[in-house]
C-alpha cells in the first residue's frame, strides 16, 4: 500500500488553528477531497481534505491541537480503499473491574454518588500573578460521577486536569460578593470546542468553558453560548458593577422578554457569518471610540467617464463598477495619508504604518455580510480591480471565500450606492482604524459662482479610530478623496 501524508493546505496568514472536529477514525474508507479534521479560527471554519481515496492508517492530531499549514493531520494509504475493514475490537466484558489508569490521574466508577464542586467564581477585582483562585484546589483534587439510575454508555470517567485553565490575572481577592459561574455537577474531562475568539471572551468573564454546552454543530460553543451561561448565573441577581460582566461596562443584563405574550412569532437561527461578524462588530463598537466624517464628491465627469468605458469595453465583457474607481481614489489618499493606512499594535502605544495597500470591500450575500480584500490594488489599474472585485463578490454569493480571501485587508469601503439612502455610520473593522462608507449619488444644484448647475453628487461616510486620527485629518482625508473623484486625473500626480 502507498501511504500518503495529509497536510494542512494554504490557509492564509494563520498559524495555531485549532482543530475542533476529528471526522474520521482509523480504519475508514475515505473519497478524494473528504474532510478528514475540521479547523477553526476567528474568522472562518474549513476542513482539511483528504489528497487521496484510501483507507485511514493513522491520525497525527487529536482534538485541541493547534496546527498550521503544513502539519500532517492523516496517513491515508492510496490502496486500501479495497482491502477488508480492520477486524473490530473486542469489547470490553460489561462486568469488568476498573483498570488502574497512570499516575497522574484518577478515577471514577459510575457508582460514586453526585459529586459537587466547589464552583469557580468571577471576581470584580485582578489579583497580582501566583494568587490562587479561592476553591480551585477543590476543583483540582475533585472526582467526578455519574448517576447509574438510567443507562449510560460511559462506564467511568477519567478526571484528569480537570481544573479550568485559568489566568491568574482575572482571579483575585473578592472585592464584591462574587458572581457563581460554576456548574452543579461536573462534566466529562474534554476539549471544550471554541475558536480562539470566543475563548478569550470566556477568559475575561472569569468562565470556563468546559461548563459551557455548545448550541453548534458536535457541542461546538460560540460566544453567545457563553453569554447565555453568564445571563443564567446572573439571573434573579442585582448588577454588581465588573462582576457583571460587559468587559468592565457595568451594562444592565439583556431584557429576558415573553415576545409570545404579544402576539405572533417566529424564531429563525442567525447564520454562522452573522454570529461571528455580530461579535466582532459588537467589540468593534464597543472598544473604538468612533467619529463619522461626512462630504460630498462631484462624480458627474467620472460617471461620464465610466459609462464611456463600459461601451468601449462591451464585446470584452468587461463592466467598470463605482467601486473600481473608489478603491483606486482611496489609494491615492492613503498615500497622501499613511496615517489611515496603519494599525494600532496589541499594547495600544504604537502606530504601525504599512506600506502596502490591500483594500477591503463589503459583499453582501444570502448568509450575511463578507468583507473580501484585493491585494496590492495600487499596482492594479480599474479594469483588473472591476473584474477582481466581481470575481470576489461571486465567491462570497456562493460561499467559497477562504480565510486568505478575508485577511490583510488595511482599510475598508462598505457602499451601499446600489440600494439607496444619504448617509450612514460604517463600523471600523478592526485592527483598521478607518473605514468608508458610501451612499446613492443623486443629482443636486450646485452653484459656480454664476449659476446653479446639475451635478451628480456621491454622499462620502468616514468612520475612523479617534485613538489614531483627529477630526482635522479625517476633513483633509475626505476633502482630497472628494477631489481625486472629481477628477482622476489627479491619481496620475
Amino acid at each position: 500500500m502507498a501511504s500518503h501524508e495529509v497536510k494542512v493546505p494554504d490557509i492564509g496568514n494563520y498559524s495555531g488553528v485549532p482543530v475542533i472536529e476529528v471526522l474520521v477514525k482509523v480504519g475508514d474508507t475515505v473519497a478524494k477531497d473528504q474532510g478528514l479534521v475540521t479547523l477553526e479560527s476567528d474568522k472562518a471554519t474549513m476542513e482539511v481534505p483528504s489528497s487521496v481515496a484510501g483507507v485511514v492508517k493513522e491520525i497525527k492530531v487529536k482534538l485541541g491541537d493547534e496546527i498550521g499549514e503544513g502539519a500532517v493531520v492523516a496517513i491515508v494509504d492510496a490502496d486500501g480503499a479495497a482491502a477488508s475493514a480492520p477486524k473490530p475490537t473486542a469489547a470490553a466484558p460489561a462486568a469488568a473491574k476498573p483498570e488502574t489508569v497512570a499516575a497522574g490521574k484518577t478515577q471514577a466508577s459510575t457508582a460514586v454518588p453526585n459529586a459537587v464542586l466547589p464552583p469557580a467564581s468571577m471576581q470584580s477585582s485582578p489579583a497580582p500573578p501566583g494568587h490562587p483562585l479561592p476553591g480551585a484546589e477543590g476543583i483540582a483534587n475533585a472526582k467526578a460521577s455519574i448517576d447509574t439510575s438510567k443507562p449510560t454508555r460511559l462506564s467511568e470517567l477519567e478526571t484528569a486536569a480537570l481544573a479550568p485553565d485559568i489566568d491568574p490575572e482575572v482571579a483575585g481577592p473578592q472585592a464584591s460578593p462574587p458572581v457563581n459561574f460554576g456548574a452543579d455537577t461536573v462534566m466529562p474531562n474534554k476539549v471544550p470546542h471554541a475558536s480562539p475568539a470566543v475563548r478569550l471572551f470566556a477568559r475575561e468573564l472569569g468562565v470556563d468553558l468546559s461548563q459551557v454546552t455548545g448550541s453548534e454543530r458536535k457541542g461546538r460553543i460560540t460566544r453567545e453560548d457563553v453569554q447565555k451561561f453568564v445571563k443564567a448565573a446572573l439571573s434573579g441577581s442585582a448588577p454588581r458593577g465588573a462582576a457583571t460582566g460587559g468587559g468592565g461596562l457595568n451594562l444592565l443584563p439583556w431584557p429576558q422578554v415573553d415576545f409570545a405574550k404579544f402576539g405572533e412569532i417566529e424564531s429563525k437561527p442567525l447564520s454562522k457569518i452573522k454570529k461571528i461578524s455580530g461579535a466582532n462588530l459588537a467589540r468593534n463598537w464597543a472598544m473604538i471610540p468612533h467619529v463619522t466624517q461626512f462630504d460630498d464628491a462631484d462624480i458627474t465627469d467620472l460617471e461620464a467617464l465610466r459609462v464611456e468605458l463600459n461601451k468601449e469595453n462591451e464585446k470584452a465583457g468587461i463592466k467598470l463598477t463605482m467601486l473600481a474607481f473608489l478603491i483606486k481614489a482611496v489609494v491615492s489618499a492613503l498615500k497622501k495619508y499613511p496615517e489611515f493606512n496603519a494599525s494600532l499594535d496589541a499594547s495600544g502605544e504604537n502606530l504601525v504604518l504599512k506600506k502596502y495597500f490591500h483594500i477591503g470591500f463589503a459583499a453582501d450575500t444570502p448568509n450575511g455580510l463578507v468583507v473580501p480584500v484585493i491585494r496590492d490594488a495600487d499596482k492594479k489599474g480599474v479594469i483588473d480591480l472591476a473584474r477582481e472585485s466581481g470575481e470576489l463578490a461571486k465567491k462570497a454569493r456562493d460561499g467559497k471565500l477562504g480565510p486568505a480571501d478575508m485577511s490583510g485587508g488595511c482599510f475598508s469601503i462598505s457602499s451601499l450606492g446600489g440600494i439607496g439612502g444619504t448617509a450612514f455610520t460604517p463600523i471600523v473593522n478592526a485592527p483598521e482604524v478607518s473605514i468608508l462608507g458610501v451612499s446613492k449619488s443623486a443629482i443636486k444644484p450646485v452653484w459656480n459662482g454664476e449659476k446653479f448647475k446639475p451635478r451628480l453628487i456621491l454622499p462620502l461616510s468616514l468612520s475612523y479610530d479617534h485613538r489614531v486620527i483627529d477630526g482635522a485629518s479625517a476633513a483633509r482625508f475626505t476633502a482630497y478623496l472628494a477631489q481625486v473623484l472629481a477628477d482622476m486625473r489627479r491619481v496620475l500626480l
